[in-house]
């Protein structure tokens, strides 16, 4: 089972040279001692022939239709003039399609989308005949399309360029009317892009206003759409070009803008252009606007110092018309100033060894230059790295300064000692330090018992030696009981 397509055939028979009299161009026959001949009846190419005739003529009646549909509808093929109960086999693309969608001989195709756009073809259920094919194009009708008309190199002319706001799948033509006032203008299309055409202007400061008609059509339906406006109402250049930005040199806040004129305005003398720059820092969102009515370069006296910045321009005639598009961004950092480094290196001779260069020791006050040894001495001192310094040491926490037992106590001190010796219950509780030797302050030389006292504040830590019993003094001579 295959799609029969008709062929060329090509006949010859052969025949013996000697059956056959080339002046007469009558058969001569069989001659005795002869080569035999072929066999083929000279009828054979009629034959062939009359049988591709019949072929070529039964399939020239199924050349390839085109058959177009709107998305989403319902689609019913015929197979020819099939009749409705016949037995038929219908294949997309070359697969056989399913029982399902067949109404008889008929194939039916429910809310088609864009994947049923193919090949359909209806062969004979017994013989496997062609009886039916066509392509079917799945599409839309076109929208209303959208038109603009702008004036890139005024005074010369203007051009109209337009597009559909959704595609239709299918293919469309497109029809453009130029009108000014009761005269037809032409418009020359252009070869890339294909919706785009040129027309020249025959007269300049034209009070009348220009009307332009699109109608694009397919074949699903057809729309259209008209603008009506003035001829400085289109002005617009194209953006600036070989915009260039670079930092001033020892200006830390200052960049230095350039650029030139479109290439497409034709007379930048006669119809001269102003500008607007707009730049920012990329930290920043906010652009800042500079307007200059002539001239193709500026600098921009508020910059941040190393701040990268990214700059734009755009054009306008000085009196028609309306703004270009913004050029291509350009990106620039003020000015920086280097780091100074401590050592310089001074020009070296060919073949001498490159040392580092220090500036000489300055001159003494009575205008003669110091020895050449301390010179010499201070150079070596110089050359010296310097030792690292040990880390600093803790210092250690003042010792308390002893106290005699004799000497006045702060009252907050001696409130403290009561209170300490008061709540201890064991000596081994008491915050006291070992007896230390008195000083040499005290008047009491016989009191052996001194204290130290720590104060830095009243939430500080106030410590007593334990007290030692004094001895007791001696006894009388009289042997009486001692004094208290």
């Amino acid at each position: 089972k295959s799609q029969f397509y008709p062929t060329r055939v090509k006949c010859s028979v052969w025949r013996n040279p000697e059956e056959f009299d080339e002046k007469s161009g009558t058969p001569l026959g069989i001659q005795t001692g002869g080569k035999m001949a072929n066999p083929v009846p000279s009828a054979c190419c009629m034959v062939l022939a009359a049988v591709v005739m019949v072929y070529a003529q039964r399939h020239s009646e199924l050349d390839m239709q085109v058959q177009y549909e709107r998305l989403g509808a319902d689609v019913t093929m015929q197979c020819g003039a099939m009749d409705w109960d016949a037995a038929v086999t219908w294949s997309a693309n070359g697969t056989d399609m399913d029982e399902s969608h067949l109404n008889g001989s008929r194939l039916v195709l429910r809310n088609v989308d864009l994947t049923r756009t193919g090949q359909y073809a209806c062969y004979e259920g017994s013989s496997w005949h062609l009886k039916y094919q066509t392509y079917l194009k799945v599409g839309t009708s076109p929208k209303e399309p959208v038109l603009m008309c702008r004036s890139n190199n005024y005074p010369k002319g203007f051009y109209c360029s337009w597009h559909l706001p959704s595609p239709t799948y299918i293919p469309n033509t497109f029809n453009i009317t130029v009108m000014h006032g009761p005269r037809e203008l032409v418009c020359e299309k252009d070869a890339f892009p294909k919706n785009r055409c040129h027309i020249r202007y025959l007269q300049l400061f034209s009070t009348v206003k220009y009307k332009v008609t699109l109608t694009v059509t397919n074949a699903l339906g057809r729309n259209a759409t008209t603008i009506t406006f003035d001829e400085f109402t289109i002005v617009k250049p194209d953006p600036p070009e070989n915009v260039v930005a670079k930092p001033v040199s020892n200006n830390p806040r200052r960049l230095e803008v350039r650029w030139q004129n479109p290439s497409s305005w034709p007379d930048p003398e006669s119809f001269p252009l102003k500008f607007f720059l707009r730049y920012r820092p990329l930290i920043l969102d906010q652009w800042q606007h500079v307007e200059l009515s002539d001239g193709t370069s500026h600098t921009i006296t508020d910059a941040y110092a190393g701040k990268e910045y990214i700059i734009q321009v755009a054009a306008k005639d000085n009196d028609i018309g309306t703004w270009s598009d913004w050029s291509a961004a350009v990106h620039a950092t003020p000015w920086t100033e280097e780091p100074k480094h401590l050592t310089t290196e001074a020009p070296v001779a060919e073949g001498q060894t490159c040392r580092a260069a220090r500036i000489s020791p300055p001159r003494t006050a009575g205008g003669t230059a110091e020895p050449l040894q301390k010179e010499r001495e201070r150079e070596s001192e110089r050359d010296t790295p310097t030792p690292l310094m040990p880390p600093p040491q803790k210092t250690a926490r003042r010792q308390p300064r002893p106290r005699c037992r004799g000497e006045r106590q702060p009252p907050w001190a001696r409130d403290r000692i009561i209170q300490l010796n008061r709540h201890a219950k064991d000596a081994s509780l008491l915050r006291f330090m070992p007896t230390a030797p008195c000083c040499p302050r005290c008047h009491n030389t016989g009191d052996k018992t001194c204290q130290t006292h720590t104060g830095r504040g009243r939430g500080l830590e106030t410590t007593m030696s334990l007290v030692r019993e004094r001895p007791p003094p001696p006894a009388p001579r009289g042997g009486g009981a001692p004094k208290n």
